[in-house]
Formats: C-alpha cells, structure tokens, sequence
C-alpha cells in the first residue's frame, strides 16, 4: 500500500484528488490543511512528514491570488518558494517522492506556439515568479520528484469554491451584458480530469517536469461562450475586450498554452478536450445543486 501526504487536501484540486485516490484500496491518505500544518513552519512540516512517513507527497496547497499577489509579495514568496523549499528539504531527508502542482504562469506567454516542458521559463507577474522559485526548490533538493504544470483550474470542489465558471454564471445571474478579455489564450483544464490523472502519475517512473492539461485551446472569450451556450442562458450577450481594458493588477502571458509533450513521449493517455471537461462540470455542478436542495427539504 502506498501511503500519500496530500497539502491543500481541501482546496479545489487537493479534494479532487483525495476522491479519487479514495476510490483505489492501494493508497493510504494523509490529508493536511493549512489548520493542520503551516508550510511556512519549517518545524511543523518536519513533525508532520515525520510523524506520518509518507511514500509520495503531492504538494497543492499554495498561495493563488494571482492579482493579490502583486500587494502581498511577502506572502505570496513565503508560502510558495519558501514552504515549497521547506517540503522539498524534508522529502530529501526522509526519501519521499514529492509531486509539485505548478503553473503555466512560469512563462511569459511571447511564444507562437504551446510551451513544452524544456521551453525556459520567464514569468511577468509575482505569482508566476514564486512558483517558478518553487520549482527550482524542488529541482534543487530532489530527484525523486515530479513538477506538474497546468493551467486554468476549474473545480466544483474546495476551501472557497471560486473558479472561472462560476464567476461567468454569478455575474450572468445579475446582468446581461458581460465584458470578457478575448487577447489571452490557454487551455481550460478541470480537477476532476487532473485528479485522474496525478493518480496515474503515481506509478510512472520518470522524474522531472510534466505539463498536463486538458486538450484545445480558447480564449477567456471563447471559454465563457461557452459556459453561456452549455448553461443554455438565452438572455445575456458577452463582449470581447482587450487585457487593456480589462485592467488586472497583475500581467498575464497572452499565450499560455502548454504541450503535454513529456506525456506523449511516455505514451500516457491524454485528458479529454476542454469542452467535455466543461459539459461534465455542469452536470456534477447540477447534481450537486439538486443534492443540496434534497438535504434542506
């Protein structure tokens, strides 16, 4: 049986995971929550691999507020370059496998074409920049580790249960005209696909950098169409924008589109297209609001 330390374990993409390693009898989990262990406590993460002697650590936790990040510097660094070293120091000193959730914001989005793994990284925003630091922790201290690059989480679950497509259909619910930024482009990806997929991670014997996402590209543009056409919302129109117009506190890389090349070398299976992944949302997202309604009658 393998043992699995899992950070973040009730954020959008640790819970996913805990489901589906839950649903396979070779893995025994240890969930932590910042409640359970600060990252940034170097002690508290030794008492807590220490204690529990895990074979594989999958670190999602982290500091994601990608315009927040721009104010809280300090913070943003210290819980995703400086925890991130903390757990990668330990890993080494205990023999774990440590597998880091990272981001497709290491690049600079110049590229014509999807960044494959050996592309160099270059970010523009804080965000981009502590998880870039994070992973060359990680590179520094281990071997045995697996860095997993995505992009555009979407998950139904989590801490905060905020995401792309829920922020497309609150505000559709209160107006009927929406402004969307149609100059950046990337690959939507799901939890619940990913999740899947770091599970068949678990067993494969490569080391190194990984980008996993879910297949086709769009825009914001194209992506929150999309949301309103599936979510059959007759009555709401969307105007594409520029990033100017839009005015983030932080830069975003115009393309950040990420080849899944490594997983192609390997001949592991790829995650289905990102529409699928956004019918299959939209239906667990109904069938959990049908749940709801049956537990409060």
């Amino acid at each position: 049986m393998q043992r699995v330390f899992i950070t973040g374990s009730d954020g959008m993409l640790g819970s996913d995971i805990v489901r589906e390693l839950r649903k396979k009898k070779e893995y025994q989990l240890v969930c932590s929550t910042i409640a359970d262990m600060d990252i940034t406590d170097l002690r508290a993460v030794m008492n807590a691999l220490a204690r529990s002697r895990p074979d594989v650590l999958i670190h999602t936790a982290g500091y994601t507020g990608v315009d927040l990040a721009q104010r809280e510097q300090e913070l943003c660094f210290a819980i995703n370059a400086e925890g991130t070293k903390n757990l990668a120091f330990f890993c080494r000193e205990l023999d774990i496998q440590m597998i880091y959730i990272s981001t497709d914001y290491v690049f600079d989005g110049k590229k014509k074409k999807p960044y494959v793994e050996t592309d160099p990284p270059h970010p523009i925003n804080t965000y981009g920049t502590s998880k870039l630091k994070g992973e060359e922790h990680v590179q520094t201290l281990l071997t045995n580790y697996k860095i997993i690059r995505t992009s555009w989480l979407i998950g139904l679950h989590g801490l905060h249960g905020k995401n792309f497509v829920e922020t497309i259909l609150s505000t559709a619910s209160r107006k009927s005209r929406l402004s969307v930024v149609n100059d950046q482009i990337g690959k939507p990806t799901f939890t619940f696909h990913l999740a899947q997929q770091i599970e068949l991670m678990l067993s494969v014997n490569a080391s190194g950098i990984f980008h996993i996402t879910n297949d086709g590209i769009c825009s914001w543009y194209e992506f929150s169409r999309r949301i309103i056409d599936l979510s059959q919302l007759r009555n709401v129109t969307i105007k594409p924008i520029t990033s100017k117009e839009f005015r983030s506190l932080a830069k975003r890389p115009a393309n950040s589109t990420l080849e899944n090349a490594r997983l192609q070398e390997l001949k592991i299976p790829l995650l289905p297209h990102w529409e699928e992944g956004l019918k299959e949302y939209l239906r667990r997202r109904k069938l959990k609001a049908a749940s709801s309604v049956s537990e409060g009658s």
